[in-house]
């Protein structure tokens, strides 16, 4: 009896490792909203870290967290840390792109509360009825983390938030 349960086992390790190789080698998350307002009143809470306080769904999350800002704190170049409790980590982001009121893209990197490296994209669009702002977050999946996106799904995880930082960027550009 203990020698099926045992093969029973190993085979459902075996599988379930066979699986994760075959998963693709990046993940990709992206969320779409639709801002009633210019991308020129959108784009400045972007690529100003000192303004996303206003919509970052991690602020929210951690009012207590502590930010260290870059000597260039808006645009390419800009920089901005983070240190917070369990739900916010650490990490830095780094803006490396920037077309004004079109698109904005940045490096992200975390440290806690597990090392990470990855590529955050958001772009703007004109339409009729203001803004068509797209946000994407993309990185590679190593093995490990492959066997891991078998029971955590990454755009289930992070797409919740960012359908949230979304919501808070669409109030905060109309308000403003």
């Amino acid at each position: 009896m203990f020698k099926i349960i045992f093969l029973i086992v190993a085979l459902l390790v075996a599988g379930m490792l066979l699986t994760a190789a075959t998963q693709p080698d990046v993940f990709r998350v992206e969320r779409t909203t639709i801002v009633q307002a210019s991308p020129e009143k959108v784009f400045p809470y972007l690529i100003d870290f000192e303004r996303w306080p206003a919509w970052s769904p991690w602020e929210k999350k951690d009012p207590a967290m502590k930010r260290i800002y870059g000597a260039t704190k808006s645009g390419k170049g800009a920089r901005y840390a983070w240190e917070g409790n369990s739900e916010v980590g650490q990490g830095s982001m780094e803006i490396v792109e920037s077309v004004a009121s079109s698109r904005v893209a940045l490096k992200l990197d975390f440290a806690k509360p597990f090392e990470a490296h990855n590529n955050v994209e958001f772009t703007l669009k004109p339409e009729a009825a203001g803004t068509r702002v797209s946000w994407t977050m993309e990185g590679p999946l190593p093995y490990f983390a492959k066997v891991i996106h078998l029971f955590l799904n990454m755009d289930g995880m992070v797409g919740k938030d960012s359908e949230a930082g979304l919501a808070n960027l669409k109030a905060a550009a109309e308000k403003g």
